[in-house]
């Protein structure tokens, strides 16, 4: 099989190298990739977001399946361009990948279908949202509509921090907010593939949203995870599955929209059960990094087995992975570029690229999140000591990266 790999980051990377594993596959590519999957697949110079060139490339190169990585490229709608070409893609549609893009959508799926999640209110206005807020009080989540890359999400323990996002929100031209309840639990990530009704559930994963130590400052992509997470039981696995991701696939179907690809939900363990903090259309960066590490079955064919509506068991590894992310100076407001990178040759941990360059065999700085190093233990101590014992051997004056990954799990 040949295979294509849409993006660019540790994603893309991570699926790229889990692909590459594959008895399936004998040729990978990625467009556009980076500096890692160069190491082992053929980068295509096609940005993710050019969906007539990626159709050429895979009809020219007749790609057995594509498999697609960020979400901006599945709310272009690449699959349906993808299908109506005859090409098989592992993805939802662009009408079915609103689940993301449209934070609104989203609520008014779980509120019409029952999915346990906050209550909210959408605005349209500064001064309606301004007054629900001064109704409601704080805490509560003040979330942009569309896709924001992680970001456009304030968590605000104050009022004054309520209303200080929505004026920048509402800076926005036709800006459309959510204001949600506050829920507090234990935040978790669970990820599954789905092809209508079927579900394939993948462990979960624990993201680090802030961007310091003890999660504190703004929301960034992810700084770091760990999985498994001994904190989210069988139990309350079940309860996602069962409570969350069928009913939403169900609801979707009943809609006229039914869902293939990674289906991906932020779940808050509350003293209420499970609730609903958010969708994602495709698989999350960076739990990617650590949940694919430890899946001992074959990634590809449990695509093929799901799109082909085949029952299937995915076999793990007992093993902890924690990822850590390198971040660039300034981020998630800003990030420093064509900074030098120098990753020794003595680093045993996986390392995932996430926002790299490379120029005459030197690596440098392109983004935000820069790169991800994953350590595996036993334990999720020995994968964290791992983790950041090979973080410190990376030199580059421009990085940044909390030191307190995992520690939540080990309370």
């Amino acid at each position: 099989m040949k295979v294509l790999i849409v993006g660019k980051g540790g994603r893309e990377h991570a699926l790229a190298w889990k692909t590459s594993e594959s008895p399936l596959v004998n040729k990978v590519y990625v467009a556009p990739g980076n500096p890692g999957t160069s190491k082992f697949c053929e980068n295509i110079n096609i940005k993710d977001n050019d969906i007539e060139a990626l159709v050429a490339f895979a009809k020219k190169e007749k790609i057995d399946l594509t498999i697609v990585g960020p979400e901006t490229t599945l709310a272009l709608g690449i699959v349906d361009v993808f299908q109506e070409n005859d090409l098989k893609i592992f993805g939802p549609k662009k009408s079915v990948a609103r689940l993301e893009s449209s934070k609104d959508f989203a609520k008014k799926i779980m509120e019409k279908y029952n999915i346990p999640t906050g209550s909210y209110k959408t605005f349209y206005n500064l001064e309606e949202a301004k007054l629900y807020v001064e109704e409601k009080g704080a805490p509560i989540v003040i979330k942009e509509d569309g896709l924001k890359a992680g970001k456009g999400v304030t968590v605000a323990l104050t009022k004054k921090e309520a209303l200080e996002a929505l004026e920048i929100a509402f800076g926005i031209p036709d800006n459309k907010v959510v204001i949600e309840e506050y829920l507090d639990g234990f935040e978790f990530s669970l990820i599954a593939l789905a092809h209508e009704d079927k579900i394939i559930p993948l462990e979960v994963g624990q993201d680090h949203k802030r961007v310091f130590n003890g999660d504190k400052g703004p929301n960034t992509g992810g700084m770091g995870v760990y999985s498994p997470v001994k904190r989210v039981t069988d139990d309350v696995i079940k309860d996602s599955v069962e409570k969350i991701i069928r009913p939403t696939l169900r609801g979707l179907q009943k809609e006229g929209l039914p869902f293939t690809g990674f289906i991906f939900a932020g779940i808050m363990d509350t003293a209420e059960g499970v609730k609903t903090i958010e969708f994602n259309v495709r698989f999350g960066d960076p739990e990617a990094e650590a949940i694919l590490p430890r899946m001992k079955s074959d990634l590809v064919q449990l695509i093929l087995d799901i799109m082909e509506n085949k029952e299937t068991v995915v076999d793990w590894s007992k093993e902890t992975s924690c990822g850590v992310v390198l971040a660039s100076e300034g981020y998630p407001s800003s990030s420093s570029k064509n900074a030098e990178i120098i990753i020794p040759e003595d680093v045993k941990s996986l390392i995932f690229h996430m926002g790299t360059r490379e120029e005459k065999g030197k690596l440098y700085t392109d983004g935000g999140r820069v790169l991800i190093v994953v350590g595996k233990g036993e334990n999720l101590e020995e994968a964290k000591e791992k983790a950041y014992i090979d973080v410190k051997k990376i030199n580059c004056s421009k990085l940044f990266y909390r030191d307190d990954i995992g520690d939540k799990d080990l309370i």
